[in-house]
């Protein structure tokens, strides 16, 4: 990534905006706050405005709590008053939620850094790299462009984006630079144990009910290949959970033997179904998430349906099933 034009831009302006995606997981989080805490060591003036708050569990990461949530600890105007708007994590318009209503009107030079397929036209400079595994690691070697040493401040964000990324380095997308990366983190006094506790050791009892709730539900598919389930809205008061405690939960599908795709869909408090697709190499559910507006990585994407839950676990199940049909046949030939 040739990044001399961004770092030009750094350089000469003083104030800026980060941005990343409606329900902001570890990788929007910690590219945010490990870009931040980087341009404030150039003595930069740097607001993080999100859409959606942060999630308790990953509130470890902002313990003073800078994130700012449009509508709530600033308003259109302020976020409006900036030199450089950036957009970390995502590179589409549905998933910039309210944040979507500022990026379209500012007059702010406007750059996306991101790994993910999927990308609208969102008329600003794009420093994008679909083989990184997590924005995380993009923002790491930004951060050296820069000239700025990643120290434990900002390497710790920077740490717990590319882990959650990568599964704890099992998936695919693991490579050696992940590696070398996740090296010179631990040289910055980074104890990868310390956030494997953060991450995954916290559950509630609430969140693991629910996970009981939607392991009962799943059910196989394209003989084994394919498991799935469903959460529904009124689970979360049911089993004391949280809309956040569904994260990463699509993933214990893959743990079935045999199966090489998953899917969760998810009823959401306005009625709208959030659908997660996961996948082993051979079937790309980026191209699955695309037919439903959504969008991601081969291995890793969503999207956001009309409800009812019923209605929309069922298109998209097909289409998933479809996909396996299709990469079977590919296969065969």
């Amino acid at each position: 990534m040739d990044w001399s034009e961004l770092v030009e831009v750094i350089r000469t302006h003083e104030r800026f905006v980060i941005t990343s995606h409606i329900r902001p997981d570890a990788d929007a989080l910690g590219s945010e706050l490990g870009l931040g805490r980087a341009l404030q060591k150039l003595g930069k003036q740097v607001r993080i405005v999100n859409a959606s708050p942060t999630p308790a569990r990953l509130q470890f990461l902002d313990p003073d709590k800078t994130i700012l949530v449009l509508g709530q600890g600033i308003q259109d105007a302020e976020a409006l008053d900036t030199e450089v708007h950036l957009i970390v994590d995502t590179s589409a318009w549905v998933q910039l939620g309210d944040v979507a209503r500022i990026f379209r009107k500012t007059e702010a030079k406007k750059y996306v850094i991101d790994h993910h397929v999927s990308s609208d036209d969102m008329g600003a400079c794009e420093f994008k790299d679909v083989t990184a595994e997590a924005t995380g690691t993009l923002i790491f070697d930004l951060v050296e462009a820069l000239g700025v040493q990643v120290d434990k401040e900002i390497g710790e964000p920077l740490f717990c984006a590319i882990a959650t990324d990568t599964g704890w380095f099992r998936f695919p997308s693991t490579r050696r630079k992940t590696m070398e990366v996740i090296g010179s983190l631990i040289d910055a006094r980074i104890a990868p144990y310390q956030y494997y506790s953060l991450l995954y050791e916290q559950f509630t009892l609430g969140r693991m009910k629910l996970a009981g709730r939607a392991l009962e539900r799943m059910k196989l598919e394209c003989n084994g290949e394919l498991s799935h389930t469903f959460v529904r809205f009124d689970d979360y008061a049911e089993t004391g959970a949280e809309p956040a405690d569904t994260e990463d939960l699509v993933n214990e599908c893959l743990r079935v033997k045999g199966t090489t795709c998953a899917l969760i869909a998810i009823e959401q408090p306005n009625r709208q179904v959030k659908v997660s697709f996961r996948s082993r190499p051979g079937v790309n559910v980026a191209a699955v998430a695309e037919q439903f507006l959504g969008g991601g990585h081969r291995q890793a994407a969503g999207a956001i349906l009309s409800g009812p839950l019923e209605k929309a676990h069922k298109v998209t199940l097909k289409a998933l099933m479809d996909a396996i049909g299709q990469s079977g046949a590919e296969t065969t030939a």
